[in-house]
């Protein structure tokens, strides 16, 4: 598998939304349509939520890619 680290810049992001912002879908159609047809995994479990919460420590795969989720490595700036 192809292993994607992602670092998240808040507590959680939906999981249709990380499927683009990885790249492993180009567009948040083909996002929804990957998950509706059960070929997305979330800690091994078949995923078919498209707005299903993903937050740091859980692996998500899909397309012979593993996306490993990680807090920031740094805090977020104040505005």
């Amino acid at each position: 598998m192809n292993p994607i680290d992602f670092e998240l810049r808040t507590d959680f992001i939906a999981l249709h939304d990380l499927l683009k912002a990885t790249g492993v879908a180009p567009s948040g159609g083909v996002a929804k349509m990957l998950i509706a047809d059960g070929g997305v995994r979330v800690d091994g479990a078949v995923e078919l939520r498209k707005a299903c919460k993903i937050r740091p420590g859980q692996v998500v795969d899909v397309q012979g890619a593993s996306i490993r989720m990680h807090a920031p490595t740094r805090p977020a700036p104040l505005t």
